[in-house]
């Protein structure tokens, strides 16, 4: 069942978040503190208010939380250059380790793409970190492709 977030289902996130960051800090030790979180609780509960920023879950029959993803909608205002319109940002999707191989991650983020559409979304976008093959290998599957690259080089 996929449904959006509730107060109760904090603690669950937390574990997630931390499960992530774990793998971001191994990929990226000089930026990412390992037992750390990308939210605090009082974050989360904030973000739960925030209707631009929905965050939906995934939770098995017993309502436990398996998987998330955190969303932001984005506006692309006119310009000279770009007609105006309207993304559905996924700015973090994770699976429990234990529970992948199941299609939980298909279904989050088929879901996304449903809710994309119900809220006049022109697009779903996401960012990848490079050194993360996995995930990069999910969303190739799920149908996406590369628009830009952001680069760095570190001083």
């Amino acid at each position: 069942m996929i449904r959006m977030a509730e107060k109760g289902d904090i603690p669950r996130l937390i574990e997630l978040l931390s499960e992530v960051l774990e793998l971001h800090a191994k990929i990226r030790p000089d930026i990412f503190i390992p037992g750390t979180t990308k939210y605090t609780d009082e974050e989360l509960e904030a973000l739960l208010e925030d209707v631009s920023k929905p965050i939906y879950v995934a939770a098995d029959d017993e309502d436990k939380v398996l998987g998330y993803a955190f969303c932001q909608l984005q506006e692309q205002p006119a310009s000279n250059n770009m007609i105006p319109f309207r993304s559905m940002y996924i700015d973090d999707l994770c699976v429990d380790s234990s529970c992948r191989g199941r299609h939980i991650g298909e279904k989050l983020f088929e879901y996304v793409k449903e809710e994309a559409r119900r809220l006049g979304c022109y697009e779903v976008t996401l960012n990848v970190w490079s050194g993360n093959d996995g995930a990069e290998l999910f969303y190739e599957k799920m149908g996406m492709r590369t628009m830009k690259r952001y680069m760095e080089y570190i001083l």
